[in-house]
């Protein structure tokens, strides 16, 4: 099955769609013809720094219609994990008010200092990041609490370039600890499994389109749905064979959907 012919579009969005706040020539044209092909889409990203509402908000700037129902986040798996594994303990959330205030709302015990009964430290891409954190963080690594990160990005794709995200944070405190964490977000399927089942969409029918090899086209990997790696975001073709992860297809970028 081609790219056209597919009934659902899981979507990255920076990198993918945008870069920063400059929208790609091609993405309103590629979003109206999945509507006109009897498509849908839904927006999945890794960036825990924001609330989908904040998304909303973001798109509707960039000329992009979308509701908070068309977004499946990395903090919404995260939150799903959590409530599971975590849901009676007292967890210090590294990262934004808007990520501290999103777990919160979803019924749980929040702190943003080590306190004695702290058992869980749960890290997302943070852009208000403090030396104060650092160092919390590594107090409570330390002392042998649960460590959970949102997603594995290196790098958040800007229109001038690229600055750290969870994974370089993650890094740096695997070096002052020795801890590393357990994953929630791309490439784990997570995401892909709540968004298939969120639109009753059959593995085969859906595609993952995404700029990372490591985290968006392995994500559709694991899960068992088709990808397609484009060349508009980070990744370039050499990555392919540096990494050992192959996309089903290779577009120059969402523009070619319909013409691959």
């Amino acid at each position: 099955m081609m790219p056209r012919d597919k009934k659902l579009f899981l979507l990255d969005m920076d990198g993918t769609l945008y870069l920063g706040n400059e929208l790609f020539d091609c993405t309103l044209p590629f979003l109206q013809k999945v509507k006109e092909n009897g498509g849908k889409y839904l927006f999945l990203t890794n960036n825990s720094s924001k609330s989908a509402l904040s998304y909303v908000e973001k798109l509707k700037r960039l000329g992009i219609e979308a509701g908070a129902d068309e977004f499946v986040t990395s903090v919404n798996a995260t939150t799903r994990y959590l409530l599971t594994n975590h849901k009676n303990d007292k967890i210090y959330a590294f990262g934004t008010a808007s990520f501290r205030r999103e777990l919160q709302e979803n019924g749980l015990q929040i702190v943003t200092k080590p306190e004695d009964d702290v058992s869980v430290l749960v890290i997302g891409f943070d852009t208000e990041l403090t030396f104060e954190k650092l160092e919390h963080a590594c107090i409570l690594l330390n002392r042998g609490v649960a460590f959970v990160a949102t997603n594995p990005d290196w790098v958040c794709p800007t229109e001038y370039g690229s600055v750290p995200d969870c994974g370089s944070v993650c890094e740096m405190l695997f070096r002052a600890t020795g801890r590393r964490p357990r994953v929630i977000g791309k490439p784990q399927p997570d995401m892909v499994y709540m968004a298939l089942s969120k639109m009753d969409c059959e593995p085969k029918d859906a595609l993952l389109i995404g700029d990372r090899l490591y985290t968006d086209i392995a994500c559709g990997n694991a899960a068992g749905i088709d990808t397609a790696f484009v060349l508009s975001g980070e990744g370039t073709l050499d990555d392919i064979e540096k990494t050992g992860v192959k996309p089903t297809f290779v577009l120059k970028d969402v523009g070619e959907v319909y013409g691959a």
